[in-house]
């Protein structure tokens, strides 16, 4: 992936170019200190992604994403701001940036946010590539059941911002082994019988099978959280968002997302009780409704 950094702080720019390039996450191919200089320059270099400052001289960070979609850039933002201000997130959520780093910049973060944005980025293009190819030939004969399915699935935890988590995958097979066997929507099976009939796909032994579906349930549980937090975040700076508003109260227990609320508006540790049962239950009765 190539980046473009636009950040009037020139120790910012340096960390982030550091960060990308000793993660393996990409290539930097540019920087820019303010709004101005950065136009030109990426529209014509075209980056994937252009990472850039809330709040710089002559033209802020807002404006400056502005301008290049109205100049029809295609490529997607991240944006950089030690500012915690509703108004001016709001604006920059309503203007297509879908992603934030936050001052001071820690590299963990900075790097989890990056691999976010290119699982979303690469899924967006395989999703286009797909509509393109099946511009002129009917869908019902050229499309199978499975790859259906998982593009539903992609697309809904997309929206929550956990495609590019590790347990997304154990998610989407638990989706698809419940579609397989034509499950009703209630009751559904116990979740343990869901993680060892996955774990058997790649696990020889009962102790293997076992050990992998503990893996499982670990890494499903942390995903979940991790949608959780999201949409946390979505409702603190806007509780009229539409994903939150879907999401939030139908796939979780809304007292949790409260609690995590309130945890990040008072910049307290995110924790909060993780009920994966209901929320395999309302993406399964989801992805149903959307196959029929």
């Amino acid at each position: 992936m190539r980046y473009f950094i636009v950040d009037d702080d020139r120790a910012s720019r340096v960390m982030l170019k550091q960060i990308i390039e000793d993660s393996g996450l990409g290539t930097v191919i540019g920087e820019a200190r303010n709004g101005e200089d950065a136009i030109p320059q990426i529209l014509m270099t075209q980056p994937e992604f252009v990472l850039i400052d809330l709040l710089m001289p002559k033209l802020d960070g807002i404006a400056t994403v502005e301008h290049l979609i109205q100049n029809r850039f295609e490529g997607q933002f991240v944006m950089i701001s030690q500012v915690v201000n509703k108004e001016m997130v709001g604006e920059a959520y309503e203007q297509g940036i879908d992603f934030f780093i936050h001052k001071p910049i820690n590299r963990i973060e900075v790097e989890n946010v990056l691999r976010k944005t290119t699982e979303q980025f690469r899924l967006k293009n395989s999703l286009l590539v797909i509509r393109q190819s099946l511009t002129n030939i009917d869908l019902s004969e050229q499309i199978n059941h499975k790859a259906t399915s998982r593009d539903h699935i992609q697309s809904i935890l997309n929206d929550m911002g956990i495609v590019g988590e590790i347990g997304s995958e154990d998610i989407i097979a638990i989706i698809e082994t419940l579609l397989a066997h034509q499950h009703k929507i209630a009751p559904l099976p116990p979740l343990k019988e869901l993680y060892e009939e996955i774990a058997a796909v790649t696990k020889p032994t009962p102790d293997e099978i076992l050990k992998e579906s503990k893996a499982i349930e670990q890494r499903v549980r942390r995903t979940i959280l991790a949608a959780m937090i999201n949409l946390a975040n979505l409702g603190v700076v806007d509780y009229t968002n539409s994903e939150f508003e879907y999401y939030a109260p139908r796939y979780f227990d809304f007292k949790e997302i409260r609690q995590l609320m309130t945890q990040i508006e008072d910049h307290g540790n995110r924790k909060a009780k993780v009920n994966i049962k209901k929320f395999i239950q309302v993406l399964y009765s989801d992805i149903l409704t959307k196959l029929n």
